[in-house]
C-alpha cells in the first residue's frame, strides 16, 4: 500500500513545485489494483469541493457519483471507487485563474500527471475528461512517439472511436465537474455512457 498524496508531493518537490499549493488525491492504495485512471481537467478553487475532501458532501464527488449512478455503478464513497479499481485525479493540481489554463502552468505540472500514469502497472483504461486532460495527455504521448494520440477536434466527434496507448484503451469524454453539467444536462448522459463503456472493458 502507498499514499498517493505523499507520492505526488515528493514528485512536486523534485520538479521545483510547491506541493502545499496543490490538491492531490489523498488515498491509500495498491497501485497494482488500479485498472482505470479518470483524469478530470482541474482541481476546484475551493478545496472543500475536491473529490477527496474530508467535508461531508463535496461538490466534485457528488457530481461524479451521480455520473456513476447514471452508468448503473453504485458507489457511496471514494473507497468504493478505488475498490472497483478506479482512480480519479485532475490533470492540473491547481485551479485555473481564468477561463483557459495557463500554458506555462500546464508545462510545469505535466511531470506530475506523467508520474501518476507511471504509477499504475495494470491500467486498462485512461479516461480523458475535458480538453485540458486531452491536451496534457497528448503532450506526454507526443514526447515519446512524436505525434498526438487524440485528435484535436470536438469530443462528440471522437468519443466513440477506439484509441490505444500501448495496450491501454483511451477514452476521450467531457469534464465531469462544474456548472456546465448543470446547464448541459445531455452531457451527463454522455459521460455516464462513457463510464459504462469503461466498466465493460475492465470486467
Amino acid at each position: 500500500m502507498m499514499n498517493t498524496k505523499r507520492y505526488l508531493s515528493e514528485a512536486a518537490v523534485k520538479n521545483n513545485l510547491d506541493p502545499n499549493a496543490m490538491q492531490f488525491p489523498d488515498c491509500e492504495l495498491n497501485p497494482a489494483n488500479i485498472k482505470v485512471i479518470m483524469i478530470n481537467e482541474v482541481v476546484p478553487k475551493n478545496p472543500d469541493d475536491w473529490f477527496y475532501s474530508d467535508t461531508h458532501d463535496p461538490e466534485n464527488r457528488r457530481t461524479a457519483f451521480g455520473l456513476f449512478e447514471g452508468a448503473g455503478v453504485q458507489v457511496k464513497n471514494m473507497r468504493d471507487v478505488l475498490d472497483k479499481g478506479i482512480y480519479i485525479t485532475a490533470a492540473l493540481k491547481t485551479p485555473k485563474e481564468g477561463y483557459t489554463a495557463n500554458p506555462a502552468i500546464i508545462k510545469a505540472q505535466l511531470p506530475l500527471l506523467e508520474a501518476e500514469l507511471a504509477l499504475f502497472p495494470n491500467l486498462k483504461v485512461i479516461m480523458l475528461m475535458g480538453d485540458v486532460a486531452k491536451k496534457m495527455f497528448n503532450m506526454i504521448v507526443k514526447s515519446k512517439t512524436k505525434k498526438n494520440l487524440i485528435p484535436s477536434v470536438s469530443t462528440y466527434r471522437i468519443r466513440m472511436n477506439e484509441y490505444y496507448w500501448d495496450n491501454v484503451r483511451v477514452i476521450p469524454t467531457y469534464i465531469m465537474t462544474g456548472k456546465n453539467l448543470l446547464i448541459e444536462k445531455g452531457k451527463c448522459g454522455t459521460i455516464s455512457e462513457d463510464i459504462g463503456r469503461m466498466m465493460e472493458i475492465i470486467k
